[in-house]
């Protein structure tokens, strides 16, 4: 059941990325191009995430999944360099390709090399992540 229910919300979830245009590259870079010529139809669906999210937060504390397991606790509101870094470095990632790792994934079966391209190099990213993560808390604490 649990199975079923996951594939049935990721089919859902990759419908409502491509109904919303998050998975063409050149809406989501006319998004960020809030100097020229800018598309702010995103903001709409940004907000269609964020506000329905901000109530599900609410709705699940002290409740338990249906199909077991919990919820995620909600983040931390601190600002740290690991935080820091990895927006710097998904912002580049989105500005440059237009992709998220949603919507590269939603998009991988008619983006042709080029998506297939992106997929391996976020693979490596975040596969290279908890080790950079590593290496600037050396850092910090030696500072």
């Amino acid at each position: 059941m649990r199975l079923l229910l996951s594939f049935l919300a990721g089919g859902l979830f990759g419908a409502g990325l491509f109904v919303s245009g998050m998975t063409d590259t050149t809406k989501v870079q006319g998004w960020l191009d809030v100097f020229g010529n800018w598309d702010p139809t995103l903001a709409f669906v940004m907000g269609g995430a964020i506000i329905p999210m901000f109530f599900a937060w609410r709705l699940t504390e002290g409740r338990k999944p249906a199909v077991g397991g919990e919820f995620p606790s909600l983040p931390r509101p601190e600002l740290d360099h690991r935080l820091i870094t990895g927006s710097v470095l998904f912002g580049m990632g989105w500005g440059l390709a237009g992709l998220c790792p949603g919507p590269a994934i939603a998009s991988i079966t008619y983006n042709g090399w080029e998506g297939g391209l992106f997929m391996i190099a976020m693979l490596a990213g975040m596969i290279a992540a908890p080790r950079v993560g590593t290496v600037l808390d050396q850092m910090a604490a030696k500072a």
